[in-house]
């Protein structure tokens, strides 16, 4: 698993690298650096060569027994989405979004991280709620807004077979908030629920035996 090279490099601190913007600020200190040109690189057990931008080869720098590797090329390497927004200086690693992931605090026996689970269409999605059992069943699940977002957007797809009844409800007035059907064919799909005021949720499907209920956490989120 390409994160997993994120592990091995404990103590090691990742230098912005994102091109000339990013360094015109004010709160720039020189520093006395070295090139260390002896380091090499694998992910997943794969040499590879650490680029920048335009492809060219990038070399690790070492200050105070730390090594220092550029934002961009770690990214590539590990095929992790970047972004820089100058207007705030702030580094985005990873899939952005305009509001809050519902993968914090979320708690169900099918949440999962397993690569084998969470990779939809050819998409690693990292962090799914993916229940594959077997029989027909309600699959479900709770989220907890806590009454401060307007919006949910919940992006769940059926596998194997259609989803006959999905379903959002107001689980502390048992207020159904809204109800639809999901079908394989149209593949990941986002439900928008308006949520205002609520504190808490409760999200279930009507699953039938030879189907599964594909939820990716990271991509589905409040606002």
């Amino acid at each position: 698993m390409k994160k997993a090279m994120t592990a091995t490099l404990l103590g090691v601190a990742l230098f912005a690298g994102m091109g000339a913007g990013v360094y015109a600020g004010s709160n720039l200190q020189e520093i006395k650096a070295y090139l260390n040109s002896g380091l090499k690189f694998k992910v997943d057990g794969t040499p590879v060569q650490l680029q920048n931008a335009s492809g060219a080869a990038v070399v690790p720098i070492t200050y105070n027994n730390t090594v220092y590797l550029p934002v961009r090329a770690v990214s590539d390497a590990l095929d992790i989405a970047v972004d820089y927004d100058a207007a705030t200086g702030t580094i985005q690693l990873g899939e952005k979004s305009e509001g809050v992931s519902i993968s914090s605090g979320f708690d169900s026996m099918y949440h999962t991280k397993d690569p084998d689970k969470t990779i939809y269409n050819g998409k690693d999605y990292k962090e799914v709620y993916f229940d594959n059992a077997d029989g027909n069943r309600s699959s479900s699940f709770m989220l907890y807004p806590k009454g401060r977002y307007q919006k949910l957007y919940l992006q769940v797809a059926a596998i194997g077979k259609d989803v006959e009844g999905l379903f959002v409800k107001d689980s502390d007035s048992d207020i159904e908030l809204k109800a639809t059907t999901l079908d394989v064919a149209d593949g990941l799909a986002t439900v928008e629920v308006d949520i205002g005021g609520v504190d808490s949720l409760y999200v279930y499907a009507d699953v039938e035996d030879g189907g599964s209920m594909f939820v990716p956490l990271t991509t589905s989120y409040y606002k």
